[in-house]
Parts: C-alpha cells; structure tokens; sequence
C-alpha cells in the first residue's frame, strides 16, 4: 500500500523533528555561528579602540559619539530593509551579500584618516552587520526541529557576545602591537572570508523555499542531505496555524494577533541595546576614570560580552518552560547587576566578579529574544520579524551611545550612570510580561 504521506506532501517541519539533528545540519550551524560572532566583533570593535582613537586623534569624548553610534545607525537600516528582503527573495542571498559588505567596509575603515571619514566607513558597516545577524538567525531556526529550536538558535546567538568579548582581548594585545588599525583590519579580512564560505556551503532555508513554491527536487537535495529519507517524498509541504488574512511581511507582523507581542518585542529589544551599547562602548572610558589602568579596564570590559554563553541554558529552559517568563527573570537580574556595577567600581577583585555576573544575565537575556522572535512568527513574516524587532532594537543601541555622553555632560559620576542604565532593565522585564499576558489572553479568547 502506498504511503499517504508520499501522495499529500511531507510537512518539511516534520521531517525536520523526525530526524536526528544531521552533521549538515551542524555546518549550518557553524557557517551561522561564525557570522554572529564576527558580527559581534565588529560591533563591539570601535568601543575597544576608543582610548587609542581619543589619545591618537586628539578629539574629545562627546566629539567621538557619532564614531560610535554610526554603526548603529546603520545596523537599524540594514535589518529593516534585509527582513522583508530575505522574505521575497530568500535568506542566503541577503546573509552572503550582507557578510561581504561588513567585511569590505570595516577593512577599508582601517585606512580612514579622521572622524567624519571612519564615522561614514561604520554607518556602511552597519548597513551589513544590521542585514546579516536576523537572516542567520531566521536561516539557523528554518533548519531546527521544533524540539531544540530555542537551544540551538541560542547556541549560535552566543557567537556575537563571545566575538564581542574576542574583541576585548584582541584590542587588549594587538593595540600596544601593531596600533587600533590592526584590529579594524582583521574584523574586515574575516568576513570577506566567511562570505566565500557561505556562497559556496551554505543552503537556502528549506522552509522558505517550500513556502515559495520552488522546485521540489532542489528541496529533495537540501534535506537528502539531512535524511535520505527525503527520497521517499513526493513533495514537500508546509502547514502553519497563521491566523487568516493577516498578509505577510510587515502587514503581517503589525496585524492584530501579531501587534502587542511585535510592540514588546520592540521595546525589549530597545532597551536591552540600551544597556548593550552603554557598556561596551563607554565601559573602557568611565572604568579607566574611575582610576583603573588603560589595559585593565580593557580587560575588564571584556568580561561583560563573555557572559553571553549563559544563552545555552537559558534555551534550554525555553524549550521546557515559559520563554517569556525565562527571558523577563534574566532581565529582572540585568537591572540589579547593572546596578551594583556602579557601586563595586573601586574594588577590582569585586567588580570583576560583578561585570561577569551583569553579563551573564544580560547577555543571556539578548542573545535569546531572537529565538523568541522566530518562534513567534510564522515562515512568511519570520525574517522580517525577527529583522524588525533587531532594526527597531538597534535605535535603543544608539541611545545607548549617546546617554552616557549626556549623562557625562551632566557630570553624573559613576554610580549615577549605572543606576540609569540598569533602569532599561526593569523595563525590558516589564514589557516581557506584557507579552506573555497579551498571548495568555488571545488563547483565552480562541
């Protein structure tokens, strides 16, 4: 008798969660992982040569601002164009072109000769950064079983702290070396190598190209690789319960069973970059006027991105429990660790130790709302929701940026610019829960 499966379609999610998680499966993930970590290398690059660039150039701290914020600037405009892109167009094309674009930017940026110029040089980086990170995201999830979705997409997430922290220790070695130039340089040559990597390993998400209609035998070959189970399907299929007429794209994800959780995810986003980019770019500075050397404030700055790994537990906890009320608990303990890094600044040994643990949940927190976002969307608006929600969030980064310069300019000491940063916290816990009530609601209602 013949399988029905082989006459209606296989529900490529399906097969997907009928198989074990395939060493294909697994370069897909090491190609994603190594664009997220170099993604967070060359974000977090410009605030570790910061000091080099105030003592070489002569500028002053506020004068450096929009250095430091053109990338985000840049990031936001990248992940809102690259979301409804890769949506129409497909997830690899977008992830390759945006990798190649990072990777040439910031390696020219290496050459630039003063402010305007290297503040140009970082918005176009950004343009790449902002378009590369939601499409690996959205590619990374299309390619996991249900199952260990949260986990895995975390896992790789955890690339952009660790390349963040990488950067940290880099700066620290190669900048007495070779001078801030070096480390610019080297977050360009990577990239350019990564995109020969992704053109020539890396597939299209199979679950986009089944919502597109594309040819069958090119998504029989993507999951032989998988399975060779696939040759056993006529055709492959996707079913997904998306509530009728809601569009697709930004129509979609700003419809009415999609708006309060896009809005909180929004705000989440925002004001974890708030905290993000507070840190990373001025942490360097405000450590080393608060009396540490040039060398050790680096150093212990670059304990705050490494938390990041936390993300593994924290999507394991998601696949199991609430992952609203997992992330909202991890922001909860963001804002009192942001908090006591201000009071512990004078204690080397304890500050340490706190900017570890602030990492830890911070980090943990951020690196999982991107899982949170795929999880939330279905295939036809996934890689402009989870783009969406990282543009929109890339606006908090900038206010990061310039906060602390205000709050400098105010002549707030320390613990008072910790004490307000460690706020966004308490209101990305806040916005979590309104989501998670939002969703308890609607399935009350349905």
């Amino acid at each position: 008798m013949q399988d029905p499966r082989r006459v209606e379609g296989i529900n490529v999610q399906d097969f997907l969660n009928e198989h074990h998680f395939s060493p294909y499966q697994w370069l897909i993930f090491g190609l994603c992982f190594l664009i997220v970590l170099l993604d967070g290398f060359d974000t977090a690059a410009i605030g570790f040569i910061a000091p080099s660039l105030v003592q070489d150039w002569g500028v002053t701290r506020p004068a450096l601002a929009p250095v430091l914020s053109a990338a985000l600037f840049g990031l936001a405009a990248g992940a809102m164009a690259a979301g409804p892109l890769s949506d129409r167009v497909g997830r690899k094309q977008v992830l390759a072109l945006s990798v190649l674009l990072f990777g040439a930017a910031c390696a020219w940026s290496s050459f630039a000769s003063g402010v305007t110029e290297l503040a140009i040089l970082r918005f176009v980086t950004g343009l790449g950064l902002g378009a590369a990170m939601p499409n690996a995201v959205t590619l990374m999830s299309e390619f996991c079983p249900d199952r260990k979705r949260a986990l895995l997409t975390n896992a790789m997430f955890c690339g952009f702290p660790l390349g963040a922290a990488l950067g940290g220790f880099l700066a620290a070695w190669m900048i007495p070396l070779w001078g801030w130039r070096s480390v610019l340089l080297l977050g360009g040559l990577a990239p350019l190598l990564a995109g020969l990597l992704i053109i020539l390993l890396l597939p299209e998400s199979v679950r986009f190209l089944v919502a597109r209609g594309a040819n069958q035998e090119r998504i029989r070959a993507i999951l032989r690789r998988i399975s060779p189970a696939a040759d056993a399907a006529q055709a492959f299929v996707t079913r997904e319960a998306t509530p009728a007429g809601d569009g697709a794209g930004v129509r979609m994800i700003l419809s009415r069973p999609y708006v309060v959780g896009t809005l909180m995810l929004w705000l989440t986003y925002f004001m974890g970059l708030v905290i993000f980019y507070s840190l990373v770019n001025w942490m360097p500075l405000l450590l080393r006027d608060a009396g540490l050397s040039g060398q050790n404030a680096t150093l212990v700055s670059a304990l705050f991105p490494l938390g990041g790994v936390g993300a593994v537990l924290a999507g394991w906890l998601m696949d199991r429990y609430n992952a609203n009320a997992v992330i909202a608990a991890c922001f909860a303990l963001t804002a009192a660790t942001i908090f006591a890094i201000g009071q512990s600044a004078h204690d080397l040994g304890l500050l340490m130790a706190v900017v570890l643990a602030a990492g830890l949940a911070m980090n943990t927190a951020q690196a999982s709302l991107p899982a949170l976002a795929a999880a939330f969307y279905p295939t036809r608006g996934r890689a402009t929701g989870v783009a969406w929600m990282m543009g929109i969030g890339r606006l908090g980064g900038i206010a990061g940026s310039f906060l602390v310069a205000e709050l400098a300019r105010l002549r707030f000491g320390i613990e008072g610019i910790f004490a307000v940063v460690a706020l966004a916290g308490v209101a990305a816990t806040l916005a979590l829960l309104v989501k998670l009530a939002a969703e308890r609601a609607g399935r009350t209602r349905g």
